[in-house]
């Protein structure tokens, strides 16, 4: 059977456009009103104009040593002063910005492309296919994600590349969950029953009508899983099974300074900052992203 334009038939509703969530109007006037959502936004998009222009405003080579200037405190030289080896902290964590969004960007982009796979496939087949995929997340679940990770960067060996892998798998099942709970629902639409009996192929109906009805979960997870992932990117460069030094990475800068807490915590103080703004800021923005996509949320 062709996938030609579906002809209507006798007793049957012809359904001329997928069913939409609300307007974009709609959207955009639920999250202005959200200020905590506008306030996530607004640290999002100054990380990542920081991470564009790093070459450009970063004042010094992040990887360039300077002994004599070593362990400095802020200064007008050095504004957030300088390591145990007299580099530039602002300029390295200016260009720690790209590496720490990329892995978290990357990562979460992976996952759920592999997530969204399976949980389509899982919901809207069922039967044997829906329980081993399943199964599978299950047992991924089982694992604590940060363990999952170590486990995996232990085989692949310690880099940025094998990072953005290991953190993509642990996003996989929790992905797969949320797409295969919202086809199941959208699955037992009448228009999705209509559409089956004018003789429409699975795949113009995953695609075309599924796939769009399930993207307002698809894009709040992601969201929210881009500040887990450079949360665990961090953690494992500060175990010193991620990104590895000299690089510029927030968790290993985190890592390398502990050594020199007392006598100059401004070098872990800095880097656990920039950690903390950009998970604010991304988790604030999911949630105003999530209440904005709410067709149930009235405000």
């Amino acid at each position: 059977m062709n996938d030609a334009p579906l002809q209507p038939s006798a007793g049957i509703p012809v359904v001329t456009e997928t069913a939409r969530p609300a307007s974009w109007k709609t959207f955009y006037r639920k999250l202005a009103k959200n200020k905590a959502a506008l306030a996530g936004a607004f640290i999002v998009l100054v990380f990542v104009l920081l991470a564009i222009l790093a070459p450009i405003i970063a004042p010094y080579d992040p990887l360039k040593m300077n002994i004599v200037n070593k362990l400095q405190g802020p200064s007008a030289e050095h504004w957030l002063g300088t390591d145990d080896k007299g580099r530039d902290i602002l300029s390295r964590l200016l260009w720690g910005s790209r590496i720490s969004l990329t892995v978290g960007i990357l990562s979460t982009l992976l996952g759920a492309t592999v997530g969204i796979v399976l949980g389509i496939v899982s919901g809207y087949y069922g039967r044997w296919i829906d329980s081993l995929i399943m199964r599978f997340c299950d047992v991924l679940l089982a694992f604590p994600g940060i363990l999952l990770a170590l486990a995996i960067v232990s085989v692949l060996g310690a880099s940025t590349t094998n990072v953005i892998i290991a953190v993509a798998f642990f996003a996989v099942p929790t992905f797969a969950r949320i797409v295969r709970g919202s086809t199941l629902g959208v699955k037992k639409l009448e228009y999705i029953d209509a559409i089956k009996a004018m003789g429409a192929k699975d795949s113009r109906i995953i695609f075309r009508h599924i796939l769009p009805n399930i993207l307002s979960p698809i894009i709040v997870q992601s969201t929210l899983y881009i500040a887990s992932a450079i949360i665990t990117a961090a953690a494992l460069s500060f175990l010193g099974m991620g990104t590895r030094p000299p690089d510029p990475e927030w968790g290993t800068m985190l890592s390398q300074g502990r050594s020199y807490i007392r006598q100059a915590p401004h070098i872990t103080l800095f880097p656990g900052l920039f950690i903390l703004l950009i998970v604010v800021g991304f988790n604030l923005f999911g949630d105003g992203l999530r209440d904005a996509l709410d067709p149930k949320t009235k405000k």
